[in-house]
């Protein structure tokens, strides 16, 4: 279980300190999928790198399975069973799709078995496994097999950073399975997403809205997505992922 108490982050500004997060508190439960959404600006990514280590609070705890980790380095965590994936995953040269998915699996899983990881996210296995995570790849191969080396983490907490962004239609629709057999098949584990994403929002346990650093709105699904539907910026994000979809605008 992933508690924050009291968290705030804030950063050196022109004449003043700029707080980004303000003192939020919430509470993520084995099992659960949870989506942090809200105004872009408002601090969403910012929590997911306090979550994983990259940025350390100003003030408030992190705990982890009743462990406090706030001092905890990312690599302490990766080994304590948190994931991350980056908004922009990283280019690594000289270094093959499957060396990647071996060291994200700690073991010397086989060819196959790797193989399984990418055809999850959707991508031909034999076209990726030994090609190197370069610049020859897109943003959505590159993110597609970051979300593939997180599945093969099995990590107790996987936090994703807009796993949305720069992958095509068909790849978002697999996504949308993706996370939901992760919920069904790693057993007690958690999943952060930070999305504006209608679909994503839709298979959310809990909805959390974070808006200029602080917690706005914080429920289930049902009390909290409806009237997130109703606002303008909800709207806008509805009609663009239905023109994505091909469908008709009222």
């Amino acid at each position: 279980m992933l508690e924050l108490k009291g968290l705030s982050f804030q950063v050196a500004g022109d004449s003043r300190e700029k707080e980004i997060i303000r003192d939020v508190s919430l509470t993520v439960a084995p099992g659960k999928l949870v989506v942090i959404t809200g105004p872009n600006g408002g601090g969403k990514s910012t929590l997911a790198r306090l979550i994983a280590g990259i940025e350390k609070p100003t003030a408030g705890r992190i705990y982890f399975e009743g462990e406090d980790i706030t001092d905890a380095s990312i690599t302490d965590r990766a080994k304590m069973g948190i994931a991350y994936a980056l908004q922009q995953p990283v280019r690594f040269k000289g270094i093959r799709v499957l060396d990647l998915l071996r060291m994200a699996c700690g073991k010397q899983i086989s060819v196959a078995g790797a193989c399984e990881y990418l055809s999850a996210v959707g991508l031909c296995a034999r076209d990726y496994i030994h090609r190197e995570v370069n610049a020859s790849l897109s943003g959505g191969e590159l993110k597609r097999i970051e979300i593939a080396t997180v599945l093969a983490r099995g990590a107790k907490l996987s936090v994703f950073d807009e796993p949305e962004a720069g992958i095509d239609l068909w790849s978002f629709q697999n996504l949308i399975q993706v996370f939901e057999n992760m919920r069904r098949t790693i057993a007690d584990s958690s999943i952060v997403i930070i999305s504006h994403q209608e679909r994503i929002l839709s298979i959310a346990d809990e909805i959390i809205v974070i808006k200029e650093g602080a917690i706005a709105a914080q429920g289930p699904r049902q009390e909290i997505l409806p009237g997130l539907m109703g606002t303008p910026a909800a709207v806008s994000e509805c009609r663009v992922l239905q023109q994505s979809r091909g469908e008709e605008q009222p």
